[in-house]
C-alpha cells in the first residue's frame, strides 16, 4: 500500500468527481490520502468527506499562509472548534512569500501560534514553504523548545538546508511530481536523504508527474512518484513502498 500524505481532494477541480477519485487511488495501490486544511471556508466539505471514507481519507487541521491577513488571529482561533474531529497534523502551514510580502509578520506569528498548538496537543505539522527559507530557519532557531515534527511538503531546498532544519526538529520532506521533471533538482536531495525521511505525496490538483504534467493530479498518480524515487535512490519499488508507507504511519499515527 502507498499513502499520499498531502492532497486536495475536496478542491473545486474535482467537483462531482471526489469519491470517484478516492475508488481509482485505492484500485492503484494507494490505500490512505491525507487531505491538507488551507482555512476555514474549507473545512467543512473537507471534514464530511473524510467522513464517507474512513480509514482511508484523513484530515488535516490549519491555515494556508497565503489566507492570512490582518485578521490572523481570528482564523487561528477557528481551528479549535474542530479539533475533536481528530485531524491527523496540524497543516497546510508555513510562510509563502512569492506573489505577497505584504503579511509576513502576520504569517510568521499565526505560524508560531500554530506550532505551539501542534506541540500542545503532539500532533506533527505539514510545512508549506515558498521562497521564505531564510525566514522559516530563523524561526526554527527558536522551536527548538517545541520538539517539532512533520513533513516539508512540497519540499524544494537542498540537503543542507533540511540537515540545517533538522537540528531544530525532526523533520521528513514530501515528495511529489516535481522529482520526475526534467531538469529538476529534486532527485538530488532525494538521493541524499535517508529513504526513512522521505514521504510521498501528490499536492493533488496541482504538480503532475511527467508524462501526465500539466493535466490534472490525482492520488492514483503516487507509484508514478515513487518509481522515480526508487529509481533515483537504486533500490526496489517495493522497499520505497514499504519505507514510505510505514513513515507515514508512524509519522501521522494513522
Amino acid at each position: 500500500m502507498f499513502i499520499d500524505t498531502h492532497t486536495h481532494v475536496t478542491d473545486e477541480a474535482f467537483r462531482g468527481e471526489e469519491d470517484a477519485v478516492v475508488e481509482r487511488a485505492v484500485a492503484a495501490g494507494v490505500g490512505k490520502m491525507l487531505l491538507a486544511d488551507t482555512g476555514s471556508a474549507e473545512r467543512p466539505p473537507m471534514f464530511e468527506f473524510c467522513g464517507r471514507h474512513p480509514g482511508v481519507v484523513f484530515p488535516m487541521l490549519g491555515v494556508h499562509p497565503e489566507n492570512l491577513r490582518e485578521n490572523w488571529r481570528d482564523e487561528v482561533d477557528l481551528l479549535e472548534a474542530w479539533l475533536p474531529r481528530h485531524p491527523v497534523a496540524i497543516g497546510e502551514i508555513g510562510l509563502d512569500y512569492h506573489w505577497d510580502v505584504s503579511f509576513k509578520e502576520q504569517q510568521k506569528a499565526a505560524l508560531m501560534a500554530q506550532f505551539e498548538l501542534a506541540a500542545s496537543l503532539d500532533l506533527p505539522v505539514n510545512i508549506h514553504l515558498r521562497d521564505a527559507t531564510e525566514d522559516f530557519v530563523d524561526l526554527m532557531k527558536g522551536c527548538a523548545g517545541l520538539h517539532l515534527r512533520g513533513n516539508l511538503h512540497a519540499y524544494s531546498g537542498s540537503y543542507e538546508t533540511w540537515k540545517e532544519l533538522c537540528r531544530y526538529g525532526d523533520w521528513s520532506i514530501g515528495v511529489g511530481g516535481v522529482v520526475t521533471f526534467k531538469n529538476a533538482r529534486l532527485p538530488e536531495v532525494v538521493a541524499a536523504i535517508p529513504l526513512e525521511k522521505i514521504l510521498l505525496e501528490t499536492d493533488a490538483p496541482y504538480l503532475a508527474p511527467t508524462p501526465l504534467r500539466g493535466t490534472r493530479n490525482e492520488s492514483a498518480n503516487i507509484p508514478i512518484i515513487a518509481a522515480k524515487v526508487a529509481e533515483t535512490k537504486g533500490v526496489p519499488l517495493e522497499e520505497v513502498e514499504a519505507v514510505t508507507t510505514h513513515n507515514a504511519l508512524e509519522l501521522f499515527a494513522l
